[in-house]
C-alpha cells in the first residue's frame, strides 16, 4: 500500500472508530433521565419562543460543519482568542439556540454532574425540536466529547454563504462527504426560521442594469421583500421568514416555494434550476415523505462528522468555556 493510500485508509479508520464508540443508549447508566430532561427543556423553550427550533437546528449544523460536531460554536471569545460564534457568518445565529443548550446543560449538571457533553446536548436538542415542529424523528447516537479548539477564522473558511455560487456550495458539502442530493435535503431545514435582510438584499436592490431585483423572484414576492427590507441598513435586525407560506412548520413547502420563485436566498433558488439539484427539489416538493426520509438520513450523517471521543475531547462544565485554558 502506497503512503498516500495508507494515510487515506488510516483517516477513514479513525473516523469509523470514533463513530463506532457512539451509541443511542450511551448515558443509560450514567444519566438515565437525560432524554426526559432535554425534552422538557426544549418543549418549554419552544413554547416560549417559536424560533427556538430553527435557531437550534442552524446552530447544530454550523457547529458540525467546522471541525465536526464538538460544540466548538458554543465557546465564547476572550482577550486572546476570537471564537467561532464571533465569526461574521455566525453573528446572525439567533440567541434561542445558545440559550436552550445552556438551560439543558444547567438542568443536567444538577442531575448528572460532569457526565453529558455539550455536543451531545446540542445534537439531541436539535433532533427533539425538529420533531416538535412537525419534522421527522431520527436516531442520535451519543458519546461525543466537546472539542478543545474554537476559532472564528476556521468558521469563515468552512461554512457556505448564501451569496456563493452553487458550484462552490456543492464543493463545500462534498468536501465533508455530502452529495448534492444530501445538500438539497439538508437545505430543507430552511422550511423553518428566518434570515436577516442583509443576507439577501443584493437580490432586491440595484440587482442589474436591466432589473432592480433578481428576476428569478416572483414579482409580488420581490415587491413585498423590498418594502420589508427598505431600511435594513439602519435596522440590521430586519428579517424575513425563509418559508413565506408555513414558516413555523417543518414540511416540504420550502421546495414548493422554490418552484414558484419564492425562495428567499439566491443559493436556494439556484437549486430549483441547476440540473444537479433540480430533480431532488422537484421530488421533495411532490413527496414530503421522501424529503423527511432523505433529511433524516443526511442529518444523521452530519451528526457523526468528525466527532471527538475519548481523550480527543472533554465534557465541559460550562458549554461556553473550555475546562482549562485553551485556544
Amino acid at each position: 500500500m502506497t503512503p498516500f493510500y495508507l494515510l487515506l485508509f488510516l483517516v477513514f479508520l479513525n473516523i469509523a472508530t470514533s463513530e463506532s464508540k457512539l451509541t443511542v443508549d450511551y448515558y443509560k447508566k450514567t444519566c438515565p433521565g437525560l432524554q426526559d430532561i432535554i425534552r422538557q427543556v426544549v418543549t418549554d423553550k419552544q413554547i416560549a419562543s417559536s424560533t427556538t427550533a430553527s435557531a437550534t437546528l442552524r446552530l447544530f449544523f454550523h457547529d458540525c460543519m467546522v471541525n465536526g460536531c464538538d460544540a466548538s460554536v458554543l465557546i465564547s471569545s476572550n482577550s486572546f482568542n476570537t471564537a467561532e460564534r464571533d465569526a461574521e457568518i455566525n453573528l446572525s445565529l439567533p440567541g434561542d439556540g445558545f440559550e436552550v443548550v445552556t438551560r439543558a446543560k444547567t438542568a443536567l449538571e444538577l442531575q448528572c454532574p460532569g457526565v453529558v457533553s455539550c455536543a451531545d446536548i446540542l445534537a439531541l436538542a436539535a433532533r427533539d425540536l425538529v420533531t416538535m415542529v412537525g419534522g421527522p424523528y431520527y436516531n442520535v447516537r451519543l458519546g461525543r466529547k466537546d472539542g478543545f479548539i474554537s476559532k472564528a477564522s476556521e468558521a469563515e473558511a468552512a461554512l457556505a454563504k448564501p451569496t456563493m455560487p452553487l458550484n462552490q456550495i456543492i464543493s463545500i458539502f462534498q468536501s465533508r462527504g455530502l452529495s448534492p442530493q444530501e445538500m438539497v435535503a439538508l437545505s430543507g431545514a430552511h422550511t423553518i426560521g428566518f434570515t436577516h435582510c442583509k443576507e439577501f438584499s443584493q437580490r432586491l436592490f440595484n440587482f442589474s442594469k436591466k432589473s432592480d431585483y433578481d428576476p428569478t423572484l416572483y414579482p409580488k414576492y420581490a415587491e413585498g421583500l423590498r418594502k420589508l427590507c427598505e431600511n435594513y441598513t439602519k435596522d440590521p435586525t430586519m428579517s424575513a421568514f425563509n418559508d413565506v407560506m408555513t414558516p413555523n412548520k417543518f414540511d416540504n413547502m420550502y421546495y414548493q416555494n422554490l418552484q414558484k420563485g419564492l425562495g428567499l436566498l439566491a443559493s436556494d433558488q439556484a437549486m430549483a434550476v441547476d440540473k444537479r439539484t433540480k430533480p431532488y427539489v422537484d421530488l421533495y416538493a411532490a413527496n414530503q415523505t421522501a424529503f423527511f426520509q432523505a433529511f433524516a438520513r443526511a442529518i444523521e450523517k452530519v451528526s457523526v462528522y468528525q466527532v471527538k471521543t475519548g481523550s480527543k475531547g472533554e465534557v465541559r462544565h460550562r458549554c461556553d468555556a473550555f475546562n482549562s485554558l485553551k485556544t
